[in-house]
């Protein structure tokens, strides 16, 4: 896709279009492109995707705080599907430098913002330096506060491309959580063991926590801070458009 394409024009015409029909057009529209992988949604676009194309790049990011269950649905996938998941991780002297000056469990003080920049936010700018586009398992209503917005394609506000821009695609917008499981049930995707012990937003293991009944699902994310700064910096506009 060319940088003069008008990804809010496109943003529009894909509006009432199926997941499917828009991971093709991504697909159409970009060879270097990669889908972030972590939870559900992303494992239901990797079924959808691996029924368009066969050059698939899947990439997640390893944080070394992951729940154990969360390595083995990594290798799980990889598995069933048969692709390669690439791991990225952090730079293991920044993490040892923030261990050192904080400890292990600094954001429960101060937020959680600077260890996400460490273990999430700077392996992933130098990911996604290295493609044009890349997709994601976002939903509207995953996060009221600050996901609720989100476009089907836009040009991403956050991170840049290995041209300078970075198209950014998030199929799963319009889908419910229902929805989504609704896909995984019938086309018996594999999912994380522990959404069987109540957790349904997954992250590192010390900042997520199941959810009890009737709470939304963000709950069990970054739990002692407030609601709009429930995101760790992979989609930081979100924010910035609320």
């Amino acid at each position: 896709m060319s940088a003069d394409i008008n990804t809010d024009q496109l943003n529009q015409e894909y509006q009432g279009q199926s997941p499917q029909e828009i991971l093709e057009h991504a697909f159409k529209q970009f060879d270097n492109i990669a889908l972030s992988f972590s939870g559900a949604e992303d494992v239901a676009l990797i079924e959808m995707a691996s029924k368009i194309t066969d050059r698939l790049q899947v990439f997640s990011l390893d944080t070394g705080r992951l729940h154990p269950q969360t390595y083995r649905f990594i290798e799980k996938v990889r598995k069933h599907y048969n692709i390669d998941i690439e791991l990225i991780s952090p730079d293991a002297t920044e993490v040892e430098a923030l261990v050192k000056k904080k400890g292990l469990f600094s954001f429960y003080e101060d937020g959680h913002n600077e260890c996400c920049s460490i273990r999430k936010i700077a392996p992933l700018r130098k990911k996604l330096a290295t493609v044009d586009a890349w997709i994601t398992g976002q939903r509207k209503d995953q996060s009221p506060g600050t996901r609720s917005q989100i476009p089907i394609i836009e040009s991403d506000p956050t991170f840049s491309g290995i041209n300078g821009s970075l198209t950014k695609f998030n199929p799963l917008a319009n889908m419910s959580s229902k929805d989504v499981w609704d896909y995984i049930w019938m086309f018996d995707v594999p999912y994380n063991e522990l959404h069987d012990q109540g957790f349904i937003s997954i992250g590192c293991e010390p900042c997520t926590r199941a959810t009890r009944p009737n709470q939304h699902e963000r709950e069990g994310r970054w739990w002692w801070e407030e609601a709009t700064a429930k995101e760790c910096g992979l989609h930081v506009g979100n924010i910035q458009k609320i």
